[in-house]
């Protein structure tokens, strides 16, 4: 494993597998009582978050904390970027109070790889701009082997603002590193531009992908919000942006992209329907399909620390999934 996590697509398959492997062992330490593992005791890891976030930014926090490491906060708002201070020096300035590692969201797509480019410290990228998440991307898959097991030639759909979406691209990427085949679907004018060289199908009907050309073709489901932050303002069409750009409105992008009851009894038994949120219910997708049996979504949230977890342990111990069954017992 390379010495930072900026990419989805930094990671062979070997190293995603023995990244899901080691949360695999992870997770079982959040059924204990006590919860902490000593590997990391005397190491500083800083969440330097300038954008908002609750289950990225506290999962690595418990994440950090139940390996033993000292997890400190830093956020933009709270930081001197306030005053004035340039985003190189406020990261040079943290960096040299002697942290192991920095855990970094950015609003601006490519902010954390030169991040990375300017400290010496492993950097893992928690999310940056519309480009990648690649965290969010190994939980996706650690959840849906957890459920399908071997992703070989499993067919995962997602839908919604492609556009806008950091896990769309490292779900991609990742996915498909593992043996998926994945298809993206959304309206035309939430594709984004490029798609096509992506290793993946796209599609603009909702349906006929999830009817499949047989029963029981799409293996899982993964719903994606509109990401009305990065629109100007809302969804176009709407009180709250009237420009028109992205869809006419809110109702006819639920009937056209929305996961309802109905499109939910399209689905194969044994498919999952996964999220990573926030949820916009009755937008994206109905009540009933997010709280059926078969919504993922709080195994997502569980499954984040255990990634996380498994992702610090190897960057900063240097220690593969077999030597973590002894730091675990």
């Amino acid at each position: 494993m390379s010495r930072h996590l900026l990419s989805a697509g930094d990671l062979s398959s070997d190293e995603a597998i023995a990244i899901l492997d080691a949360a695999k062992q992870m997770h079982a330490i959040q059924t204990r009582e006590v919860k902490k593992l000593p590997p990391l005791r005397g190491r500083t890891i800083v969440n330097l978050f300038f954008e908002d976030s609750t289950r990225t930014r506290s999962s690595f926090e418990i994440a950090g904390k139940w390996l033993s490491a000292d997890v400190i906060n830093v956020s933009a708002k709270g930081s001197s970027m306030s005053k004035g201070e340039s985003l190189r020096d406020t990261v040079l300035t943290v960096a040299a109070l002697g942290v192991d590692a920095l855990v970094v969201r950015h609003n601006a797509s490519g902010a954390v790889q030169r991040i990375a480019g300017w400290v010496s410290c492993p950097v893992i990228n928690a999310g940056d701009g519309t480009h990648e998440h690649p965290t969010q991307a190994l939980l996706d898959a650690y959840s849906l082997r957890e459920r399908l097991g071997d992703l070989t030639d499993r067919h995962v759909v997602i839908v919604g603002d492609i556009t806008h979406s950091r896990v769309a691209r490292s779900n991609v990427l990742l996915l498909t590193t593992l043996g998926a085949r994945v298809t993206l679907v959304a309206p035309p004018t939430l594709l984004p531009a490029g798609v096509g060289a992506w290793e993946c199908a796209t599609s603009w009907d909702l349906d006929a992908v999830l009817t499949g050309k047989a029963a029981g073709d799409v293996d899982a489901v993964m719903m994606l919000r509109v990401q009305r932050e990065r629109m100007g303002g809302g969804l176009p069409g709407g009180a709250r942006d009237p420009g028109g750009v992205f869809v006419p409105t809110e109702r006819e992008y639920a009937i056209g992209y929305g996961l309802s009851p109905a499109r939910l009894d399209l689905l194969a038994e044994h498919a999952p329907i996964l999220h990573p949120g926030p949820m916009n219910r009755g937008l994206e997708i109905s009540s009933v399909a997010a709280d059926s049996a078969r919504s993922m979504v709080l195994d997502q949230v569980q499954a984040g620390v255990a990634v996380r977890m498994a992702v610090l342990y190897r960057m900063l111990a240097g220690v593969d999934a077999p030597a973590l069954a002894e730091a675990s017992a």
